[in-house]
């Protein structure tokens, strides 16, 4: 059955449209039209003056509904999956934190099998870590961390095509081999979890990775060195015009101040909006996955609060930062959490926008940017008008 969206205004990649409907057939968008006249046998929802958006596609996220991605269970990524959906999620990468290769192997296996499903919301695995700078290691397992080995990564990404992007720190030994054969796999490099020099991050850049894990968060910056100031990993993200970055906009990890900075600096293109959300978003849940981590202030720390561990928030939470606190204007905010992840992951051929003869990913928010509604693949998953 036809589903037509009217009474709304309607994000496209040419702007706002006013007046006019999205009519959609099976699981894709049949049409956008500039006019809200009845479609013959399309079921008619009328948006109540919402903005008509794409679904927001997660880069970046570990669990939700008290699950977590790690476990490398069926369940687990069904109901993490499902908690983000309700929240405005249509398109996800699972993320691992470091893990062992068998977690790995686990995830994977999962992976593989829900990806083949039809409809399915997942787009792809994102391994984050293990190849980090101990001293850097944040909340990831410190047992778990090491150099990038050949040995591991080589056969993983020969065997699976579901490991759609892999982080590492640039200044270990290893890591512009394996960049290149990350994105020689159809795999994207990040730079992530770094004490690396402005340096290190263009020569690894050279080597593939042109993304940057939560910007801003467990990496260099300007600093200096006796008498000498030195450029870090943040500088050359924001120097070299050719990287992506994503930011966790919790309006916590980083002020929002600071992501109306990066928006200006990076600009809409180059800046994804991520929630980097452990398995207590989206739930009741009291207490982490992670032992070592608790919940305090709104977001996940290590219990002796030397470290922010990851957020509780979601991706309607991305939307209200942005536009509420970080003062960007909505019709970019939008677009961060769904046309600039679909471009730099490779997928805007059929999703990150509302457009004819793509996928039928769609969100509603009012104008206080209350999620109102979440259609994925053309069914409804979530209806508050």
């Amino acid at each position: 059955m036809m589903k037509q969206i009217f009474n709304g205004r309607i994000l496209t990649p040419e702007g706002w449209l006013s007046g006019g409907s999205v009519i959609i057939e099976g699981n894709k968008i049949l049409e956008v039209t500039n006019n809200d006249l009845p479609v013959e046998g399309a079921e008619r929802i009328d948006a109540k003056g919402c903005d008509i958006v794409p679904g927001g596609i997660e880069l970046h996220i570990h669990g939700g509904g008290g699950r977590d991605f790690m476990e490398g269970e069926e369940d687990a990524f069904r109901i993490a999956v499902d908690a983000h959906l309700k929240h405005g999620t249509t398109a996800i990468f699972p993320t691992l934190s470091s893990s062992s290769i068998p977690m790995i192997n686990a995830a994977v296996e999962v992976c593989d099998k829900l990806m083949a499903e039809d409809n399915s919301p997942i787009m792809g695995l994102h391994l984050e870590g293990p190849y980090f700078n101990p001293a850097m290691a944040g909340a990831q397992m410190p047992e778990f961390i090491t150099p990038p080995i050949p040995a591991d990564y080589e056969p993983l990404l020969e065997r699976t095509k579901c490991i759609k992007r892999w982080d590492a720190a640039p200044e270990l030994p290893g890591t512009e081999e394996f960049g290149k054969f990350c994105v020689s796999h159809g795999c994207l490099p990040a730079i992530a979890h770094t004490k690396g020099s402005y340096e290190d991050a263009v020569r690894a850049f050279k080597a593939g990775f042109t993304h940057m894990t939560h910007f801003t968060n467990a990496m260099s910056s300007l600093h200096k060195v006796r008498e000498f100031k030195h450029a870090g990993i943040v500088e050359a993200g924001y120097e070299v015009e050719g990287f992506t970055v994503e930011v966790i906009a919790d309006g916590i990890h980083v002020p929002p101040p600071y992501l109306s900075m990066v928006y200006k600096m990076k600009g809409v293109e180059h800046t994804a909006l991520i929630t980097d959300a452990l398995a207590v978003a989206a739930s009741d849940a009291t207490e982490a996955f992670d032992p070592r981590v608790i919940i305090e202030d709104g977001v996940c720390k290590l219990a002796d609060r030397s470290a922010l561990a990851g957020s509780i928030a979601t991706m309607d939470r991305l939307v209200k930062t942005a536009i509420q606190q970080a003062n960007i204007p909505d019709f970019d905010a939008y677009r961060m959490t769904s046309e600039t992840p679909a471009k730099i992951m490779g997928i805007y051929d059929r999703k990150g926008s509302v457009q004819k003869g793509k996928d039928a990913d769609i969100t509603l928010y009012d104008n206080k940017q209350e999620l109102k509604m979440v259609i994925q693949m053309g069914s409804i998953a979530m209806n508050n008008l």
